[in-house]
């Protein structure tokens, strides 16, 4: 199989300056769409100013919305898109990027062409590869504890030097530390900063202190 179009080098630089702006990005699974603006607000007054709102849940979308109205200044993904149907549904609430948990041929093609940089989901060399041949570089690294964490990414770093990850599943405070010590890791991804007993209390003051905590421990 020929793969005639490459993913064009500028949607990896934009990867990386969004990435750049933060060493770990909380994933937010938005329950209540009242939550999502308030919620958002505690995380980028922490300290964290790029977000990924989970499709997992069916207000996902018009919480992007929302929180991209209210927050011009932070950078909004839409994660756990599984299709380009889904894919599409992200760019029309102008997203800033994408994250899949696993990645398929179809959503590498729809990538390719899409205005909207992706971040696919990998967990072996072979799915680097695939991704690879459609021009990508950047990948997150889903379930990062289940799949090996840290030795497998420094194991991936022989055959695949120019590829960086973002590693996500099974972050937490004390492992992120370890996985950002990587020079193949950009940052890390984790839902540890929006626990939903916080969420549920709406207690955004420990929301913020929580992100503060993250960004200031983390921070370049």
């Amino acid at each position: 199989m020929t793969i005639d179009k490459q993913l064009p080098s500028t949607r990896t630089t934009e990867l990386d300056s969004i990435c750049l702006k933060a060493e770990v990005i909380p994933v937010l699974a938005i329950q209540r769409l009242e939550d999502a603006v308030p919620l958002a607000t505690a995380l980028v007054e922490g300290g964290l100013s790029v977000l990924e709102v989970t499709l997992r849940t069916d207000c996902a979308l018009e919480a992007v919305r929302r929180i991209k109205a209210a927050l011009p200044q932070a950078s909004v993904g839409v994660g756990t898109v599984l299709t380009p149907a889904q894919y599409r549904q992200a760019e029309e609430v102008e997203a800033d990027f994408v994250v899949t948990p696993g990645a398929t041929a179809a959503l590498y093609r729809h990538g390719v062409s899409s205005p909207v940089p992706m971040l696919p989901g990998v967990t072996t060399v072979s799915e680097v590869m695939s991704g690879w041949q459609h021009g990508y570089r950047r990948f997150k690294f889903f379930p990062a504890e289940a799949s090996g964490g840290v030795k497998t990414l420094k194991a991936f770093a022989g055959p695949l030097p120019e590829a960086r990850f973002c590693p996500t599943g099974g972050i937490t405070l004390e492992n992120a530390e370890d996985y950002l010590a990587l020079k193949n890791v950009m940052c890390v991804g984790g839902t540890w900063l929006t626990p939903q007993s916080l969420v549920d209390a709406e207690d955004w003051h420990g929301i913020r202190q929580l992100a503060r905590e993250a960004a200031e421990r983390f921070h370049h």
